[in-house]
Formats: structure tokens, C-alpha cells, sequence
């Protein structure tokens, strides 16, 4: 099974709408059968994949392909031995989460996710207390 992780930043001017990239994802990662997170501030994209190499390979080569992203870096690309995300997570803070309770909610997330993956996760969500 493979499974990437990229970070990229929403295009200057580009109309990002979150629900509508949540519902997207959530049916064609379904069809897909592709699981993993996606942590999103509305500017900054973080995303981890996990799936078979071609289903995977089709949904990056989309996002390469989207002119709301820009910078698509991806940090890692490996075989894994079985998913680390069971079913697909978008993680989303919400108007009613404070900043605390989005980061409890994304442990959760991340109890089963590699050190490596966990790692990155847990630097973004750092350098957002941070800011």
C-alpha cells in the first residue's frame, strides 16, 4: 500500500471552499478507496494518502493539477504494511472547536499515523499555537 504525505498553500486569490473539497474527497476517496487526513487553516494544506500505488497516484496527479494549490511539496512517498487511517478523516476546525479542542480532536487522528507522519502534523499544529 502506498502512502504520501504533501504540504501545499491555497493560490493567491483562489476561492477555497473547504465543505466543498470535504465532500468531494469524502466520494471519490470512497470510490477510490483511498483513506488518510487532511488538516487545512483555509490556507495551508497538509495531507497525508494511503491507498493501492494507482488510486494514490491519480488523486496527486489531480491536485497537481489544481490551480487552487500552489507549492505541492511532497514530504514523503512510501509502502506501507497497512493503513494507518482506517477511514477518511478531514480534520477541520469549526467555528464552535476552539483552538484546545481541534488539537485533541487531531491526537486522535493521529493516535495510529507513523512518528514521521505524526511528526509533521504535530509541527504544523505547533507553529499555529505559535503564531
Amino acid at each position: 500500500m502506498r502512502q504520501i504525505l504533501y504540504i501545499s498553500t491555497a493560490s493567491p486569490g483562489a476561492a477555497i471552499d473547504v465543505a466543498g473539497i470535504l465532500a468531494v474527497s469524502q466520494r471519490n476517496n470512497r470510490r477510490d478507496g483511498v483513506t488518510g487526513l487532511l488538516w487545512t487553516d483555509g490556507h495551508r494544506f497538509l495531507q497525508v494518502l494511503e491507498g493501492n500505488d494507482a488510486a494514490v497516484q491519480r488523486v496527486l496527479d489531480r491536485l497537481l493539477s489544481d490551480p487552487r494549490h500552489r507549492g505541492i511539496a511532497v514530504l514523503h512517498d512510501r509502502t506501507v504494511a497497512e493503513r494507518e487511517f482506517g477511514a477518511w478523516e478531514m480534520a477541520r476546525r469549526s467555528a464552535s472547536d476552539s483552538a484546545d479542542a481541534f488539537d485533541v480532536k487531531m491526537d486522535g487522528f493521529l493516535a495510529t499515523a507513523s512518528p514521521t507522519v505524526r511528526g509533521t502534523f504535530e509541527g504544523l499544529i505547533a507553529a499555529r499555537r505559535a503564531a
